[in-house]
């Protein structure tokens, strides 16, 4: 995600660290380790307008390279939400999650009174669940809200929001039940549309050109499908000209 200012912020799961893109090719690390461990295998990020910036940190077996085949490198005993506070001292993590595993993409609503994440389990005994956690005036985020449960079927990976509010998200696998898709929901977690997609296994996707019409779509097979929508992407950066 890029902030205001135009840096680029980025999960490298590989690498287990969230880290800044800077002019000069250089990476900042903002956070590899929660209380003294090695983070899991970091995911997606979004950030606020106080420059905070907040990541989910779920174990995908094979999603950070060969070594996280094997669960033994898995530090944590969580897989979790958190946020990155900027201090004097560097970035301070905070965890913010304690009911999540797997969490993987994660958004905030148009007034970022509310955040989105998405818990989407693998195994059968994790849920799938699109959530609205409501963030507190300290920073901490309150009990959730189930906005959309998709059941034994693969659930939200990536997330985008629209000028109205609306939560764009890819789901889905054509192995199991409607297919790999976009969603649209209402903040409230109503399905306002769907869209199945091309290929298979949707895994984000974000809103570009001159206008923030077009809608860009990734899948786990390395596609990249375009699309011109009638909705407006909300990016904190960059604004629509």
């Amino acid at each position: 995600m890029l902030d205001a200012s135009g840096r680029l912020y980025a999960c490298q799961g590989g690498a287990r660290r969230v880290v800044r893109y800077e002019a000069d090719g250089s990476a900042t690390v903002l956070a590899d380790r929660f209380q003294g461990q090695r983070l899991n295998i970091p995911n997606d990020l979004a950030i606020d307008p106080r420059g905070r910036v907040w990541f989910t940190d779920p174990y995908y077996e094979g999603a950070g390279g060969p070594w996280s085949q094997d669960r033994a490198n898995k530090d944590l005993d969580h897989d979790s939400v958190y946020r990155l506070d900027e201090s004097d001292d560097g970035w301070e993590i905070t965890r913010v999650t304690f009911d999540t595993t797997r969490p993987n993409g994660l958004l905030f609503s148009l007034d970022h009174s509310v955040l989105y994440v998405a818990q989407s389990g693998r195994r059968m005994d994790e849920k799938r669940e699109l959530r609205a956690y409501p963030v507190l005036e300290d920073g901490s985020l309150g009990s959730h809200t189930l906005l959309h449960d998709f059941g034994p079927h693969r659930g939200v990976d990536g997330m985008v929001l629209d000028t109205d509010g609306s939560i764009i998200a890819t789901a889905g696998l054509s192995e199991s039940g409607p297919g790999p898709m976009i969603y649209v929901f209402s903040p409230s977690g109503e399905v306002l549309e769907t869209h199945p997609t091309p290929e298979d296994r949707p895994t984000n996707c974000t809103f570009a050109g001159p206008d923030l019409t077009t809608l860009y779509v990734t899948t786990g097979g390395g596609h990249l499908l375009r699309t011109q929508t009638n909705r407006q992407g909300r990016l904190l950066f960059p604004k629509p000209r």
